[in-house]
This record gives C-alpha cells, structure tokens and sequence, in this order.
C-alpha cells in the first residue's frame, strides 16, 4: 500500500518524463500528489484542504489527469481521485522525499485530518441507523470474530497480491484482509455505504484502498484482474446470485481464489421483511455448482454451525482457477470435506 513499487518502474520516454515533471512541478499539484498519496479524496475534500476554488481545483486535477499522475472514478454524483497505479514511477521518490513536518504540507495534513473526522462523523451517524438490524442478524449465528478466524484459516499464508472484496458494504473484510494484499479494492452499489466503509478503513491505517462504485452484475474491471475475490455475505440480498458469481468468477486471474461466504439454508422467513434477504440460504452443492459452472475448481466448503438449534449457519466456499493444479487445501478445510 506504500508508494514504492513490487517491481522496478518501467523506462520513460524523455518526453513523457518532461510531461510528468512539468504536471508535477507546480505548488498546488505537489501538494494535491502528497495529500493524495494518503489515499483517494473527492474535489470537495480538497478545496476544504487547500483553500482553493473548486474550479481551480478541478483545473489542477485535469492536467494532474493528462499527465497519467492521478486517476478518477465516479461514485455516485461524486467524482474521488487517487494516484494513477499506472504512474510513471520517476514522481514516487519526489513524493515520498517531501519534508511533512513544516508548512504547507503540514498544514494540509492537519486539514486532512480534519476531513477524514468529519467523514467518519458523517458515515457514524448513517450507520447508527442501520446497526440495529445489523445486531439482530449477527445475534443470529456464530460471532463474526469466529467467522473471521475461519476466512484467515481458509485462506492460509499464501501470499495475496491484488484483492476485490464484492459488495463490500462496511469494508468489513477489507480491514480483515487489505494489510496482507499488495493491492485491495471494494466494490459497492450504495455510495452511502462506501462512505462507511471509507471510514472505517481509515480509522485502521488503511486509507489506500481503492473503493468504487457498482454494480455486482456487472463489475467494471477487466478479466482476471485479481488473485482473490471475496463475495461475504451478499449472495442472500440479490434477485440472481448465479450470475453474480459468474462476474465474480470472471474477475479470478489464472491461478487465483474465490472465496463466498453466506448462510446455510434456513427457515427465518421474517428475514425477507426485516432484513431484506431475497434468499433463505443455499445449499453447499447449488453454490458449488454455480461455481464450476463459472469454469472454477478445486471447490472446498466449510460450516460454521450455531451454538443454538434455529439459528443459522454460516458457509464458506473456496474455489480457484482451474489453470493451475488442483488447490492446496488448507487443514480446516481438509476436516470440513473429509
């Protein structure tokens, strides 16, 4: 999640570095580079910080844009930016050498802060609203630190490189797993949402995570962009889960894992009007289908069961992508096939 890189910049051509370095080397958009290497901020978040015009900002953006520096995404009638991953690499060491400690870039950081605490108040107050219902259905199965241990159980040590966590909503899992991800990305329909998740990650240090908006039908990244994808507790609320999972299964690069976690099939019909579920549960085989349907192997389940009879039970799937070798099942799920 720092600027540095995992592997070693590409060449640039000396016009494209002449055009860097002229984006560059202008105080505002050195200071718009060093606020935003913090993690992505909307126009709004940095007019407040720096003090400027919104058209002036916007101005400074869109050379910043033009010169493949920073890059932006829409969510909602909001626009957020954050640095271009695929930035020329010679602007990194500028960055990451600036002096933090005196003004402006001090000053700006204290701003920040400032945003960054009335973003969470914000997202706090929204949320509020919704924990109620929330409470209920966690009183309703295992405690989620249980189902957490069993995702970190399920997954192992392997190393992973570029995350999605679909339908991220709290960016629960994003905490969870972000710190052991080169790269971590959620995706949400509901920017109401992201602005919670948004806060919550970076109340944890994990400002850096990149979160969009959209749709779970239909994903807006290329194919096979990530080495794990994580559908938690979502297939429940949508009209077709199948397809969720075939764009899901889509997103998986060669090799790579995709781990679902949902409810057992169950009886709580009250469910549907409290909570909003459109499904009561799936069964280990039909999830298991859908996902070989989608072209994934090596599918393992997992069940989490109540302490209580009439309670639900959690479910974890891991499949992978059937271009490599059978996968290494992990010892709890070795026990949970077996």
């Amino acid at each position: 999640m720092s600027l540095e890189r995992a592997q070693a910049p590409a060449a640039v051509s000396f016009p494209h570095a002449l055009g860097v370095l002229r984006a560059a080397a202008e105080e505002t958009r050195l200071r718009i580079l060093a606020l935003l290497a913090e993690g992505e901020l909307s126009v709004s978040d940095l007019t407040d910080i720096l003090g400027q015009s919104q058209p002036r900002i916007s101005r400074h953006l869109k050379l910043l844009v033009e010169a493949g520096l920073v890059e932006r995404h829409r969510e909602g009638a909001w626009a957020f930016f954050r640095l271009c991953e695929t930035r020329a690499g010679l602007v990194d060491p500028l960055i990451a050498g600036l002096e933090r400690a005196g003004p402006p870039l001090s000053e700006d950081r204290a701003r920040l802060d400032g945003v960054r605490a009335q973003r969470a108040d914000a997202a706090q107050t929204f949320f509020a609203r919704l924990a109620p219902k929330w409470d209920e259905l966690r009183s309703l199965h295992v405690p989620e630190a249980t189902v957490e241990a069993a995702v970190l159980d399920t997954l192992g040590q392997r190393p992973i490189r570029n995350l999605i966590d679909l339908g991220t909503g709290t960016g629960r899992m994003l905490g969870l797993l972000a710190p052991r991800a080169e790269r971590a990305t959620g995706l949400d329909s509901s920017h109401a949402m992201l602005s919670v998740a948004r806060a919550n990650l970076e109340r944890a240090g994990l400002a850096r995570v990149d979160l969009r908006q959209g749709d779970i039908h239909a994903p807006p990244f290329a194919r096979a962009s990530f080495d794990l994808v994580v559908v938690h507790q979502v297939l429940h609320y949508l009209d077709d889960p199948a397809r969720a999972l075939r764009e899901a299964a889509r997103l998986v690069a060669p090799g790579g894992r995709l781990l679902v976690v949902d409810f057992a099939p169950h009886d709580l019909e009250f469910l549907r009007e409290s909570q909003a579920h459109r499904r009561l549960g799936f069964a280990a085989d039909q999830v298991s289908g859908w996902l070989s349907e989608a072209g994934l192997g090596g599918i393992a389940t997992r069940d989490l069961a109540p302490a209580e009879q009439g309670q639900l039970t959690v479910t974890l799937w891991l499949a992978q992508d059937d271009a490599r070798p059978p996968l290494e099942t992990t010892p709890a799920l070795a026990r949970a096939v077996a």
